[in-house]
């Protein structure tokens, strides 16, 4: 049986990933439980398992600008540990990315080798672990890249759309970002495929939804679903909403490298999104 070790297992991917992983072998440490900054523990943390799933990180995009060394020791550094230890000790390790990465400025969906040029600290940062397993484990690291989470046990955009409309009327949403929404218990779904595949290539994946969506267009399918009114949800540009981290315009992403694992692309956004509002247990997306 695959021995496995999730970090980053309170958070909203990894207690999806906890969910599908039921019943296997698996090790489960929190933030709280395992600091990935120190490389000790970490090689303690790696020994014994066969699959490392990294989903810690440092995500407060805004914050990263004004702390991008911190959220590099996390996104970077200490991926460079979690590399390092499955270096040693035989292990496959599958660090969960970002199109934030990418410089966002494309017309047609990212391929697995584009270019990569991050607008914000919070890209760079982990494009730093990118390099870093590409590095230290290039026949046994796959980075995932992903976008446009959303899930049942963290704050979310969809979560967050569906809050406001229980307090005010209409809501305002950017019409000029685009990108793939993705559910993360889909994403997890995907993660534990590829740990368990003994064929596919190491190498950058991308994992998230197909087709394509503006921040706008999700939040009027959030309030669709959810049975409320969606011309309550109004167009609005990114100049209206100042942030310190630029966001990239276009986060949208390719998927043809699934085929070399002989897996599909994840299912269409849309899709998902029902699917995810039709399940008792996503409460939190009904106000």
């Amino acid at each position: 049986m695959t021995r496995w070790l999730v970090t980053g297992a309170g958070g909203m991917l990894g207690r999806d990933l906890l969910d599908v992983l039921s019943g296997e072998q698996v090790t489960a440490p929190d933030r709280a439980a395992l600091d990935i900054t120190d490389a000790e523990a970490v090689r303690a943390a790696v020994a014994g398992h066969d699959v490392v799933v990294n989903c810690a990180a440092w995500t407060d995009v805004d914050g990263a600008e004004s702390a991008e060394d911190a959220a590099t020791a996390v996104n970077g550094t200490a991926v460079g540990h979690l590399a390092r230890a499955c270096a040693e000790r035989g292990a496959r390790l599958l660090q969960v990315s970002t199109d934030y990465v990418l410089p966002g400025d494309a017309s047609r969906p990212y391929t697995e080798d584009a270019a990569t040029g991050p607008v914000n600290a919070y890209g760079r940062s982990k494009l730093v672990g990118e390099h870093a397993v590409a590095r230290l484990l290039p026949e046994a690291g796959y980075i995932v890249r992903t976008a446009w989470l959303y899930g049942e046990h963290g704050r979310n955009f969809v979560a967050t759309m569906l809050s406001l409309a229980a307090r005010q009327e209409t809501v305002q949403v950017v019409d000029d970002q685009y990108g793939q929404p993705t559910w993360s218990y889909q994403l997890a779904l995907r993660l534990a495929e590829l740990g368990r595949s003994r064929s596919a290539p190491p190498g950058v994946y991308h994992g998230t939804a197909s087709g394509r969506a503006s921040w706008f267009e999700l939040a009027r399918a959030a309030f669709e679903l959810a049975g409320l009114d969606p011309e309550r949800v109004r167009p609005t540009d990114s100049a209206a909403f100042r942030r310190p981290a630029a966001r990239p315009g276009y986060s949208v992403l390719g998927h043809a490298r699934w085929s070399a694992a002989g897996l599909p692309p994840l299912p269409h956004w849309r899709d998902s999104l029902t699917e995810a509002m039709e399940q008792a247990a996503f409460g939190a997306f009904k106000g």
